[in-house]
């Protein structure tokens, strides 16, 4: 989490980032050179291009994420451009060796086409121009993440005791839903975070997608958990090496992180953002706090102040009646893509919390829609949160 989160993300998004097909005669034309790194063709664009960059790369995720659109076969890649738009598809060729040599010549023709205004070799280490992405992602599986978050699921139900907080009983276990609104609830009666109720949901978001609810999720970068903590993050939380699998503790640890990053962006924010319209506000602070669960909060600070990277953020804020909320808050990071250890992966992530949410919140309309739903195991007195969560 923060700097001391090590996403398995990053890896992910350059390894599944192969191509696609033209017709042969697309590369009959004069030869057009490459640029030299996909970084330069970032550089090459002005801030305007990011307009619709939200809602294109939300779709190109969603399509992913829920195995629809393009993406129904899962052996395929997709293809998209600057401001992800989806450019076409293809099937996958037998091997990645041969995909992406194919992927190369592809990238060729379609700036012969005129398709895309230019484009980048690629191989295993590096990404190339159009940018493409793999269907097929194996550790994400939605429908059932969300169900075990829901606690429909027996591995999504718990009970226990952590630093003054109980939830449930072995009689009467908790879903990972109504601990996260206990948890929070009860340190914000106790004064120790001040973090608006509205932010919770992502939260519920970041338990969807990091782990899919497994407690004893464990990846390459020794992030553990249902929320992916590294040892350093557990160890700043006071979580004692015998419960860093703790589904409690790691709940309480996330929301302290989380409130950490609050205290630290929000002032630097309002001094960039502070005379937008409140609900764009709002949403363009949020999607920067998932980025800096993801990133850390020094990485998503440095894109408001600091001179080499803030340029985007200042663009934003003096055109912003010219652009979605979606759209500033994705800018900033596109723009500084390749610099401060800024990848697609900070873009994907925080697509994949907003679309978990929206499956999340879909499910839960369709089940209040059967009925009157159990009871919440806040205590009485305390802040009820949004069932949307």
């Amino acid at each position: 989490m923060g700097s001391m989160l090590l996403s398995r993300y990053w890896t992910l998004a350059v390894a599944t980032l192969f191509g696609c097909v033209l017709p042969q005669n697309a590369l009959a034309h004069d030869p057009v050179s490459p640029y030299q790194n996909w970084a330069e063709v970032v550089r090459s664009k002005p801030y305007a291009e990011s307009k619709g960059v939200y809602d294109n790369v939300m779709n190109v995720r969603r399509w992913i994420l829920t195995r629809s659109g393009h993406c129904t076969e899962r052996n395929r890649h997709l293809l998209f451009d600057m401001r992800g738009n989806f450019l076409q598809f293809i099937d996958d060729a037998a091997d990645s060796l041969q995909t992406q040599l194919i992927l190369n010549q592809t990238r060729h023709g379609m700036a012969q086409q005129g398709q895309v205004h230019a484009w980048v070799e690629g191989n295993s280490q590096t990404l190339g121009y159009p940018f493409a992405i793999r269907c097929h992602q194996p550790y994400v599986d939605l429908p059932l993440a969300i169900s075990r978050y829901l606690g429909e699921r027996p591995d999504g139900r718990l009970s226990g005791n952590w630093d003054g907080i109980k939830v449930g009983t072995p009689s009467n276990q908790a879903s990972l839903h109504d601990t996260l609104r206990l948890v929070h609830a009860r340190r914000v009666q106790q004064k120790r975070i001040s973090l608006p109720d509205d932010l919770l949901s992502d939260l519920a978001g970041m338990l969807i997608i990091e782990s899919g609810g497994v407690r004893e999720a464990h990846s390459k970068a020794n992030a553990r958990g249902i929320l992916q903590l590294t040892p350093q993050a557990l160890k700043d939380c006071k979580v004692p090496k015998n419960k860093q699998l703790h589904r409690i503790a790691q709940v309480d640890c996330a929301l302290w992180l989380f409130e950490r990053n609050h205290r630290m962006l929000q002032p630097v924010f309002l001094t960039r953002f502070g005379h937008l319209p409140q609900e764009k506000q709002d949403h363009i602070y949020r999607l920067l706090l998932i980025q800096a669960y993801h990133g850390g909060p020094g990485r998503v600070r440095s894109l408001l102040t600091d001179d080499e990277f803030n340029k985007p953020a200042a663009y934003f804020a003096e055109h912003h009646q010219d652009f979605s909320a979606g759209d500033i808050a994705f800018g900033m990071v596109f723009h500084n893509l390749g610099r401060n250890r800024l990848g697609f992966a900070s873009l994907y992530y925080t697509a994949d919390i907003r679309i978990a949410l929206q499956q999340l919140e879909s499910k839960q309309s369709a089940r209040l829609a059967l009925g009157p739903q159990p009871k919440t195991l806040v205590p009485p007195g305390t802040n009820q949160l949004s069932g949307k969560l």
